[in-house]
């Protein structure tokens, strides 16, 4: 019956291994839950609902569960590990299209939109109305493209699946915008041009790098009217070392902070920022109000548009660009502002995001477009 004994001896180890994993299993869920909950993002959460109406209603424990399924120290070794192994089997994720050499996509770039020849049709009538209101007050208006990744380097795509729309859409802006008169600063050709010395767009991210961000910068210069705003002496670009630049399409695979065998190489990187002249008199004196306004979307954020379009134009511009603002946001936010009311310009510049052209038009984008300028 020894055998029995050994079984019956095995049974009792093996049980007690079970209750330790459950315990550790358990502890450790709890120490997770705990770090969640101490963390800023779970404590701005919560403050409003640490009360005894919210506790009734159930808002603190929705609140909690939002915490417990979004804010847990785990949450960002797991996604990377689901986003390492996608990676590793030639997906990038329900958002980013993989090419080759490291190269990666936005697939809200490459994807056809429903609606999307009624949208931008739309959008452009309403660009068009607004440079008409903007002619009656004597400010100039000049509209450039922030091209798709996927049109200036197509050659990384490698069997990225590009739509049939995609492919036309940025033709199709242009001769929408010819027919209602807009002025357009094309920068497809510009930054074709420009990748004979590199590339124009970085990598691992859906934005053009700095060359590409100065060579359209450079065209609108070209572009612009001399006497239409003031010109200062005295920009400089400011250039600190390179550094490894994890762009934004890496963070969509949660892959920002994986080790290189992981993931595509990031890239190098310089943040550049370019250095306004100091007001005549001293750092005390108010420097002037800009006369030249940049809207747009996150490609006026990026690649130091913003610095160039400075330096090439030799004025102070304001920067309305809003990230995940589309074609509209911006300007929604630059028109609603005090700068507009108390200060217009005498030049206002509209970098339109062609990826988002075709998407749909939400209420608010939709009454911005077709409402009198005021």
């Amino acid at each position: 019956m020894a055998w029995i004994d050994i079984l019956r001896a095995g049974g009792r180890r093996a049980a007690v291994a079970q209750g330790l994993f459950a315990v550790a299993w358990l502890g450790f869920g709890a120490f997770q839950g705990i770090e969640a909950l101490n963390g800023a993002p779970a404590r701005e959460r919560l403050a409003p609902t640490l009360n005894r109406e919210a506790l009734l209603a159930g808002r603190t424990a929705g609140a909690i569960n939002h915490v417990m399924a979004h804010e847990l120290p785990v949450d960002g070794w797991l996604r990377m590990a689901g986003g390492a192994v996608r990676y590793a089997l030639g997906s990038g994720g329900p958002q980013v299209s993989v090419g080759c050499d490291d190269w990666l996509y936005l697939t809200e770039e490459l994807r056809p939109w429903d609606g999307a020849d009624a949208a931008m049709a739309r959008r452009v009538a309403g660009i068009a109305r607004l440079r008409e209101a903007l002619a009656e007050r004597g400010i100039l208006l000049l509209v450039t493209t922030s091209p798709d990744k996927a049109r200036v380097h197509p050659e990384h795509l490698c069997g990225a699946p590009l739509s049939h729309q995609a492919r036309g859409r940025h033709m199709a802006f242009l001769a929408a915008a010819e027919a209602q008169g807009l002025p357009v600063v094309d920068s497809l050709p510009v930054l074709r041009a420009a990748r004979v010395r590199g590339d124009t767009y970085l990598r691992t991210d859906s934005h053009w790098n700095r060359a590409g961000a100065t060579a359209v910068a450079e065209a609108i210069a070209r572009a612009a009217s001399p006497g239409a705003f003031r010109h200062e002496e005295g920009f400089r670009r400011i250039e600190p070392p390179a550094a490894e630049h994890a762009g934004d399409l890496l963070r969509l695979m949660s892959l920002d902070t994986a080790p290189d065998w992981l993931r595509p190489l990031a890239d190098t990187y310089s943040a550049t920022s370019v250095q306004a002249p100091e007001a005549e008199g001293g750092l005390l004196d108010e420097a002037p109000v800009p006369e030249v306004v940049l809207l747009g979307s996150s490609y006026s954020l990026n690649g130091d548009f913003h610095g160039a379009l400075q330096l090439a134009l030799g004025t102070r511009v304001a920067n309305f660009g809003q990230a995940g603002g589309g074609v509209s946001g911006g300007a929604m936010r630059y028109f609603a502002s005090p700068a507009w009311r108390e200060n217009p310009p005498r030049l206002v510049i509209w970098e339109v995001l062609e990826r988002a052209l075709g998407q749909p038009i939400g209420a608010e984008e939709a009454a911005f477009l077709e409402r009198p300028l005021r």
